[in-house]
């Protein structure tokens, strides 16, 4: 068993200038790679996940389907992709939303959940808000009841949950 005491931020890299100039990109696969905080930080979610009592987590393309599917499994739930335009197969419901300069279209699969399915919507980092923000919006215009939305690492500074109208969690949280 893992020790509890293990923080997360150590094992979260930060890389300056990625993917341009000024940015922090924080990688969580130093995280992933540890499988002590990988296991502490997959339980931390579950915790509070499961406080939704969700029928089916959704992940957001792409680090967030790392986040969403393993923890989907431990919870014995069902796991939805959330993915950029044109990357499911099949019938899709897309979903067009606003960039700082531009739009971006997000999709489900016409099926991936039936009306009044409770939904947290999970990805592996919060920053402005917009991608998770719309994903929930996604969700809704589908008729499923978005309960809650989580991630492991929250850019505070940013303000992004100020966007959600969904209770957010986060397991570290970066003030700058």
């Amino acid at each position: 068993m893992p020790p509890k005491n293990i923080d997360l931020k150590d094992h979260i890299r930060a890389i300056p200038d990625f993917p341009k100039p000024g940015i922090v990109f924080y990688d969580i696969s130093t995280l992933l790679a540890h499988a002590d905080a990988w296991s502490i930080a997959t339980g931390r979610l579950a915790k509070t996940v499961s406080r939704h009592a969700p029928d089916v987590l959704a992940g957001i393309d792409s680090r967030g389907f790392l986040v969403a599917a393993p923890l989907a499994l431990k919870l014995g739930l069902g796991f939805v992709m959330v993915r950029k335009k044109g990357k499911l197969p099949g019938k899709t419901i897309p979903f067009e939303y606003d960039l700082e300069y531009g739009t971006d279209t997000i999709e489900i699969q016409a099926d991936a959940v039936e009306p009044g399915q409770r939904v947290v919507v999970l990805d592996d980092l919060l920053a402005t808000g917009g991608t998770t923000a719309a994903a929930i919006d996604l969700f809704k215009s589908v008729g499923a009841e978005v309960v809650g939305s989580a991630c492991i690492i929250e850019l505070t500074f940013l303000n992004g949950r100020s966007k959600l109208d969904v209770p957010f969690n986060s397991l570290v949280a970066y003030d700058e």
